[in-house]
């Protein structure tokens, strides 16, 4: 698209998510192609994607095993009922997911985003325990600043304040949150893992003590936040979640829609820390977000007794109409290929190392206050204008694309999550542009 025809574009009826709209609409910031590491603005400016797209865009844009899946699949079959029917494409997606999956987590639910894998991550959970008996466990545990999508569930584990104000009538009873993680006057500038804050995870007790384990259905946690911020765990920090679910029956389920396919160097973030969930979501890079599609793996010991416990008929009164969606499994299954054949999973852990000296070499920098990074994911921290929170970050981010770079942003934190195909000199730019931009900000 070009300028002209974007100036006549209709900008009214599309009513943005996430987004100030006004604020857009006035000076929008439109994207007309994309390939490879960059998009291509409708002024005809390359823009180096330092984000994946919305961290989704693992393989790079268009690539073009993927766009050839996508397009055969819509020629020969555009839609098929997963409800008491099938089709191959489902099936063959599932199996490839469970290939990468940690542990036993081999029985794959297929759903359409991030938001609907947490969703119904929960109800699997209720549903685990009322099948074996102990329709009581109820209550969910999330965490402070944690973000799980934007359905009912999700907003209501997640504990991100913004998200949840306008509709604190409607949030799940029985729900608690564990304290975040980050604590910048003990672990500032940390290169990944930070030594302070285990002990956080301990926390889980005192909240067991004061509900009363038996109440406690879940414990849901993102192994590294990414959307409020890029919270790195402490050391040990997931391990010790581990060992309270255990000790308690409680449930533990990652939130990996963020963390999965690749972005720590391992398929996810699970074999990254040597901790195996009981539930685990994923969506994003499952298909290199070429379709909506996400998805829940299951133990064996979660799919089996909701199976096995219940009466002839339908066992789980879940699902979606465009569940297992031939287009989105079509590309799942051509990326996860891609991903296998190009060893990106190990690429990514070859260049976290370099990401981890380009980001850190900005410390010192203008209003920089904090770098924290693990794997392809990174996160500076900026000190916040007086009265003004959000808007130095804002503006960093307007004035990077304006100068051909994407970053984004959450508060006055800048996030990085470029696609597990960047190369060095990428890298080196994506960050020597953001500290030029730095210089110039007020």
């Amino acid at each position: 698209m070009n300028d002209r025809a974007a100036s006549t574009l209709d900008l009214s009826a599309f009513w943005m998510p996430f987004t100030a709209n006004r604020q857009f609409k006035s000076a929008p910031r439109l994207l007309s192609k994309a390939k490879g590491m960059y998009y291509t603005s409708n002024d005809g400016r390359r823009i180096l994607d330092g984000t994946a797209g919305l961290w989704c865009v693992n393989a790079g844009h268009c690539r073009d095993e993927i766009v050839a899946a996508v397009q055969e699949q819509a020629a020969e079959m555009d839609f098929a009922p997963t409800f008491q029917m099938g089709h191959p494409k489902a099936f063959e997606a599932a199996t490839k997911i469970a290939k990468h999956t940690p542990g036993d987590l081999k029985h794959i639910f297929l759903v359409n985003s991030g938001s609907e894998a947490v969703d119904t991550a929960l109800k699997i959970a209720l549903a685990y325990h009322r099948a074996r008996g102990e329709g009581q466990r109820t209550r969910f545990i999330g965490r402070e600043r944690a973000y799980h999508g934007v359905g009912f569930g999700g907003t209501s584990v997640g504990g991100i304040p913004a998200n949840r104000k306008a509709y604190s009538g409607a949030m799940l009873p029985g729900v608690d949150h564990l304290p975040h993680t980050l604590n910048i006057k003990e672990a500032a500038y940390s290169k990944g893992q930070p030594a302070w804050g285990a002990h956080l995870a301990d926390e889980l007790e005192r909240l067991v003590t004061l509900h009363d384990a038996s109440t406690i259905a879940a414990v849901i946690v993102e192994p590294v936040a990414g959307s409020t911020g890029v919270l790195i765990p402490p050391q040990g920090y997931l391990q010790r979640l581990r060992e309270i679910c255990d000790k308690h029956g409680i449930l533990l389920i990652f939130d990996e829609v963020i963390t999965g396919w690749g972005r720590l160097g391992t398929p996810f973030a699970a074999q990254y820390f040597n901790v195996t969930p009981d539930l685990l979501t994923m969506a994003k890079g499952t298909n290199n977000a070429a379709a909506p599609m996400g998805a829940v793996a299951a133990s064996d010991r979660i799919h089996d007794g909701i199976i096995n416990g219940a009466p002839a008929g339908i066992e789980l009164f879940h699902g979606y109409t465009y569940s297992g969606h031939p287009i989105a499994a079509a590309a799942a299954c051509a990326t996860i290929d891609l991903y296998e054949r190009e060893q990106l999973f190990a690429r990514a852990a070859k260049m976290a190392p370099v990401f981890e000296e380009a980001i850190h070499a900005l410390r010192g920098t203008r209003h920089v206050i904090d770098i924290r990074n693990l794997g392809l994911i990174g996160g500076i921290e900026l000190a916040s204008r007086d009265g003004a929170p959000g808007t130095r970050a804002y503006d960093t981010f307007v004035r990077c694309f304006q100068k051909g770079v994407l970053v984004r942003t959450a508060g006055d934190i800048l996030a990085f999550s470029p696609p597990l195909i960047i190369e060095e000199e990428q890298i080196v730019e994506l960050f020597r542009t953001v500290g030029e931009v730095l210089k110039e900000v007020d």
